[in-house]
């Protein structure tokens, strides 16, 4: 699962491969937001962890990673 991240007074987004369903990192951003939780915390496909503090979202975007494709002449 691609997960990018934007982060207020930050130059750049994070972006995260995670191995974690897209159902379970919008929960994860939920509690943040709710105050449940002061950090959003995510893991990626290698088991490190990522902390954002809730308070600093700017915004999360959850999609499918994109297909990687291999060879010459492969059809769009």
């Amino acid at each position: 699962m691609e997960v990018k991240i934007g982060v207020q007074h930050a130059p750049r987004e994070i972006n995260i491969e995670s191995s974690q369903s897209a159902d379970e990192v919008e929960a994860a951003v939920a509690d943040a937001l709710s105050g449940t939780s002061k950090l959003l915390t995510l893991e990626d496909e290698h088991g490190r962890k990522v902390l954002i503090p809730a308070d600093r979202l700017a915004y999360v975007e959850i999609g499918e990673p994109a297909a990687r494709r291999v060879g010459f002449g492969a059809a769009l």
